[in-house]
């Protein structure tokens, strides 16, 4: 059922007067997600395993989808913190590396599963930009912007394309799985598209 952009923001913490349901309602949804996927996923299997009635979680969540942003949000999305890379390049190895990390267990499934959603429900895929990939896609950026600033790349460099020519091809592999996401695969790709934009030829690996 398709659910509504201002049902999405609500998303969160419910009340204090159940910090216990809450945490149990969160778990539950944890759990499931690895045994089930996005699709199969009911508000009835969350209510059981949490030991909660259905009323309650649609009392604190509007839908399954809102339900699983919120335990996304909750118990698998890192806060975006300031960087401490010594350069841009170096910083655009850190994320990419800690994305395929964080994309070769759990949190790469329901990514994965999430746009899957996304492709009959827009707002899925809405939410899940304005929620965790435009922040952290918006946080890459400034990291180029600030190499292009310090002159380690050309000024005429396109930061927004280079961003997506690094990171789309490790969603592309995501959810295609052709072949294994590596670091190595990770560290060859930055190599390649960093090749002529660099104004030194310094590589930080």
């Amino acid at each position: 059922m398709p659910i509504a952009k201002h049902d999405l923001r609500q998303v969160g913490r419910p009340r204090s007067e159940a910090p216990k349901s809450h945490s149990a309602i969160m778990d539950a949804v944890y759990a499931l997600l690895q045994e089930k996927s996005v699709r199969e996923l009911t508000m009835e299997a969350v209510a059981k395993r949490a030991g909660v009635g259905k009323p309650t979680l649609y009392k604190w969540w509007p839908s399954k989808a809102a339900l699983i942003f919120a335990m996304f949000n909750e118990r698998m999305v890192s806060k975006i913190e300031p960087s401490a890379a010594k350069s841009a390049e170096e910083a655009l190895r850190v994320k990419a590396r800690h994305l395929i990390e964080q994309f070769n267990g759990l949190f790469g499934k329901v990514i994965a599963e999430l746009i899957a959603e996304g492709q009959s429900d827009p707002s899925v895929l809405h939410e899940l930009n304005e929620r965790h990939i435009g922040l952290r896609r918006a946080s890459t950026i400034a990291e180029v912007e600030r190499g292009k600033h310090n002159g380690e790349f050309h000024s005429d460099v396109n930061a927004e394309l280079v961003v997506d020519a690094v990171f789309g091809p490790i969603y592309y592999r995501l959810l295609l799985q052709i072949k294994p996401i590596t670091q190595q695969y990770v560290d060859s790709l930055i190599d390649q598209v960093l090749r002529g934009l660099r104004r030194t030829k310094t590589v930080v690996k």
